[in-house]
């Protein structure tokens, strides 16, 4: 079974956390809510969740992929938190897939695994991705990164994310219920 992290961390952007839970785990994925506290997590629009597991505990070697959501002041806290950083150079190092969306690619920068890649960002943090090759679609797919635009791209997202892990047959299966315009 294919095993995802989404990272979840105070000020998180919901629709872009929740759509990709949803429909990884339709795809079948497992996929854990990994928190940057144990209680439960206040999104940027007041949406409550309570993480899976802890962050600080999570082993990458664990997982297919990590999902990191935007949002504000998720994506600043994210970027703050040294077992996200960690993370994120880990599965990049072991070439897993590592996706971000929205603000998200910030903490990729931060991170260092964007230098030389084509990605994409919510466009109010674009001026401040510096060395890659910046992309005005919706979904950027470069090597093993996977980078998006914001709360409105995040089915297309999720779907790639899907695609990514499972293939396009699985994409299509995971559709005929969510009938999306993909």
């Amino acid at each position: 079974m294919k095993k995802v992290m989404v990272t979840v961390a105070p000020g998180f952007e919901e629709i872009e956390t929740i759509t990709v839970v949803d429909i990884l785990r339709r795809a079948g994925a497992r996929v854990d809510l990994a928190g940057t506290q144990p209680e439960p997590i206040e999104g940027s629009r007041g949406v409550r969740i309570l993480p899976d597991v802890l962050l600080s505990e999570i082993d990458h070697k664990d997982y297919d992929m990590v999902v990191l959501p935007g949002g504000q002041p998720g994506t600043t806290n994210l970027q703050n938190n040294e077992s996200v950083i960690a993370i994120v150079q880990n599965m990049n190092r072991d070439q897993k897939t590592v996706a971000a969306i929205c603000a998200a690619p910030m903490v990729l920068q931060t991170a260092g695994v964007l230098k030389d890649h084509r990605t994409t960002s919510h466009p109010s943090v674009q001026e401040n991705l510096n060395g890659i090759r910046y992309s005005d679609d919706r979904v950027v797919v470069d090597g093993n990164l996977v980078t998006s635009r914001s709360p409105g791209t995040a089915l297309e997202f999720a779907m790639k994310l899907v695609e990514v892990l499972f293939g396009p047959d699985r994409v299509e299966t995971v559709n005929k219920g969510v009938m999306a315009r993909i």
